[in-house]
C-alpha cells in the first residue's frame, strides 16, 4: 500500500486550454486494461522535456530528444505502458519511429511534430501493430478533462494514478497547472522509472521553456530515490499553451516567473513525493535534510548516500534504530575533508548524535518511536557552511524483492 498517498482529487486536474488527451485499451502487454494515450496540442504550445542520464537510453527517448532538437513545433505526444522498447536496437528505433508515423498520419502533421513515450518491460519488442490497432480508439476519445483517465493509463507497477493540480492569478487572469506522472520502481536521481507531463496555459516565452524544465526537474524528479537505479525511459515533459490571456512571461526572475515557476514546483514535487510514497512495496516515507554544507552538491551527494543505503532502508522499514548506519553513510558520501567533529544527526526532534557521538541523552525508545512513524525526516548538520538540500526516499521491504521478482509473471 503507497505511504500516505490518496487517489487524485478530479477537481483540482484542471483542463489546460489547448490540451486534449485521449486514451485506449490497446492490449499491448495485457489484455482489459487502458495503456496508449495521445496528448494532443493545439498550435502555438511550447514544449521542452529532460530525459534520463543512462546511456543506454530507450529508442522513444532517442527519437524524442531528435525530434526536440528539430526545433519544430510539436502537436501531439504518443505514450505507451506495457513495453519500454528498450534494449531492443535499430528495430526499436525504427517501431518508436513508425508510432510517429502512425500518430502523425492520423493527425495531419509531420512525424518529427510527435513525441514518444515508452514505459514498461525492457528487451522485448514494441508490439507496433497493436499501437496502430488502437490509435483510432485513442484519438476518439481526446477530451480536456482526461487527466485522470491518462495518469492511469501510463502506471505500471503503480499502485496509485499520480495526478494533481494548482491555480494561480497572474496578471489578472487564472492560470492553471495540472500534472501526471507514473513511476514506482527503478527510481533514482537524473529523473527516474518515471514518465512527467506537466501543463500550463500560462503564456511564457519560449526560449524559457528548456532552463524551466531543467528547474522543475532540479527541484523535483531529481530529488527522490526508491532504490538507487536509473532507468532507460525517463522523460519530464513541460508544456505551455500561451492561452491564459495574461501578458507573455520573459524571464523567470520577474514577479509573474517566479508566481509561475513556484505554481508548477509544487505540482512537480507533489507529483515526485507520491512516486516514493508509492515506492514498490514501501512501508515509510522518508525526508533525508542535509544542512550546514559548504555546497549543495556535497549536501545532495550526503543525503544519497543515506537515501541509497540498503542497511539503512532496512533498518527502517524493521523500525529498528540502528543509526551508526546513517553515520557510516555520511562518512562515504565522498567528502575527502569532511570532520566527523563537527556533525550532528536528528531523526524528527530526537537529537540523536552531537559532534560526530552518541547523544548522551538519547534514548533508543525515543529513536525506535520516530522510526514507527510513516513519515519520517533524517537532519544531518554537517557544521561546514550554509548549504543544505533534501532528497526524498521510502523503506526497502520484503515486498520490493517480491514486486521485481514477478515483474514479468
Amino acid at each position: 500500500m503507497p505511504v500516505n498517498l490518496p487517489p487524485p482529487n478530479p477537481v483540482e486536474l484542471y483542463p489546460i486550454d489547448g490540451i486534449k488527451l485521449g486514451v485506449a485499451e490497446a492490449g499491448i502487454r495485457k489484455l482489459h486494461r487502458k495503456d496508449l494515450t495521445v496528448i494532443l496540442f493545439d498550435e502555438g504550445v511550447s514544449v521542452a522535456g529532460v530525459f534520463t542520464q543512462n546511456r543506454f537510453c530507450a529508442a522513444p527517448v532517442q527519437v524524442c530528444r531528435e525530434h526536440l532538437a528539430s526545433a519544430g513545433p510539436v502537436r501531439a505526444l504518443l505514450i505507451n505502458t506495457g513495453n519500454a522498447n528498450a534494449g531492443t536496437g535499430a528495430e526499436g528505433l525504427a517501431r518508436a519511429r513508425q508510432s510517429c508515423t502512425a500518430v502523425a498520419t492520423a493527425l495531419g502533421v509531420a512525424p518529427s511534430q510527435v513525441l514518444p513515450f515508452s514505459t514498461g518491460v525492457i528487451m522485448e519488442p514494441l508490439p507496433i501493430d497493436r499501437i496502430e490497432a488502437g490509435l483510432p480508439a485513442a484519438l476518439a476519445d481526446l477530451r480536456p478533462d482526461n487527466w485522470l483517465r491518462a495518469a492511469q493509463a501510463i502506471m505500471t507497477t503503480d499502485t496509485v494514478a499520480k495526478a494533481c493540480g494548482v491555480q494561480i492569478m497572474l496578471g489578472g487572469k487564472r492560470v492553471s497547472v495540472t500534472g501526471i506522472s507514473k513511476g514506482a520502481g527503478m527510481i533514482r536521481p537524473n529523473m527516474a522509472t518515471m514518465l512527467g507531463f506537466l501543463a500550463t496555459d500560462a503564456c511564457i516565452s519560449p526560449g524559457l521553456m528548456q532552463t524551466l524544465a531543467r528547474e522543475l526537474a532540479e527541484g523535483s524528479f531529481n530529488r527522490v530515490t526508491v532504490d538507487g537505479d536509473t532507468s532507460t525511459n525517463d522523460s519530464l515533459v513541460v508544456v505551455a499553451t500561451n492561452k491564459a490571456g495574461h501578458a507573455p512571461i520573459d524571464s523567470l526572475d520577474s514577479a509573474d516567473g517566479r508566481a509561475l515557476k513556484s505554481a508548477m514546483l509544487e505540482v512537480s514535487r507533489r507529483l515526485a513525493q507520491a512516486i516514493v510514497r508509492d515506492g514498490e512495496g514501501a512501508t515509510k516515507f522518508i525526508a533525508v535534510q542535509v544542512e550546514g554544507g559548504r555546497t549543495t552538491d556535497e549536501c545532495r551527494r550526503v543525503a544519497y548516500a543515506i537515501a541509497h543505503s540498503p542497511l539503512v532502508k532496512t533498518a527502517f522499514f524493521a523500525s529498528d534504530p540502528n543509526l551508526g548506519r546513517i553515520l557510516a553513510a555520511v562518512g562515504y558520501a565522498g567528502i575527502d575533508d569532511l570532520d566527523q567533529t563537527t556533525i550532528d544527526l536528528y531523526l524528527d526532534d530526537v537529537l540523536v548524535a552531537v559532534r560526530g557521538g552518541r547523544n548522551p541523552a538519547y534514548r533508543e525508545e525515543d529513536g525506535q518511536r520516530v522510526m514507527k512513524q510513516s513519515e519520517i525526516t533524517v537532519r544531518v548538520v554537517l557544521g561546514r557552511g550554509k548549504a543544505q538540500d533534501t532528497v526524498w526516499t521510502c523503506d526497502l521491504s520484503h515486498d520490493y524483492v517480491t514486486i521485481n521478482a514477478d515483474y514479468r509473471s
